[in-house]
């Protein structure tokens, strides 16, 4: 394995031989990291999570405690993944064949779930792939994805439906005239066509 110096790895973390651990990344213990995977800079993996085979994970992330990362699944930037949250990857799963043989890995193609820069998918939450969840979008807890997620979007419920917008700070923006506007920050939004941009594309 290769592991920055300045990166930690708890004593009891599974980090296979050819994974890498970038600078400033801490892997805490019982986590697992298969074969090929890559941890980003400052990413954190808490206790218990498992990191699949040539995952990435980008910079500034976090993957809490429990949580499933599934091969071939795409992480970037900044994203967080909730305590048990699982992103899955195959979309027709079984354990035999209609013959009742068991199935093997060559039986069966994985599909992943991509999580955009900025991306949040709460506790426990379970995305289905093949989903993308955009920048800077929010599952909530307990949520069920089973369709792509637009930048900035707030989804909730099984299967998970947009209830509103989240800006760039994770609060739910309000409706200001013709401009949406984050409550806690005053950065302000534009939606078009169904999709949420930042006013700054729109000079507002």
């Amino acid at each position: 394995m290769s592991v920055d110096r300045n990166a930690f790895v708890a004593g009891t973390a599974d980090i296979a031989e050819d994974a890498l651990i970038h600078e400033g990344a801490k892997v805490w213990h019982l986590a697992q990291v298969r074969e090929g995977a890559e941890i980003g800079p400052r990413s954190i993996v808490g206790r218990g999570a498992y990191i699949g085979t040539g995952v990435s994970i980008g910079a500034d992330s976090k993957i809490q405690n429990y949580a499933l990362v599934y091969e071939p699944a795409a992480i970037e930037d900044g994203v967080f993944i909730g305590p048990a949250a699982v992103l899955t990857n195959d979309t027709y799963p079984r354990a035999i064949a209609p013959d009742g043989s068991q199935k093997a890995a060559d039986d069966w193609e994985a599909v992943g779930v991509t999580l955009k820069r900025g991306a949040s998918v709460g506790a426990r939450a379970v995305c289905v792939a093949p989903v993308t969840i955009g920048s800077w979008a929010m599952v909530a807890a307990g949520s069920v994805v089973t369709r792509d997620v637009p930048d900035f979007a707030l989804v909730a419920g099984v299967p998970a439906r947009r209830i509103g917008w989240v800006g760039q700070a994770g609060h739910k923006l309000e409706l200001d005239g013709d401009v949406w506007v984050c409550p806690v920050s005053g950065d302000r939004y534009v939606e078009a066509d169904g999709q949420m941009e930042t006013g700054e594309q729109y000079g507002v």
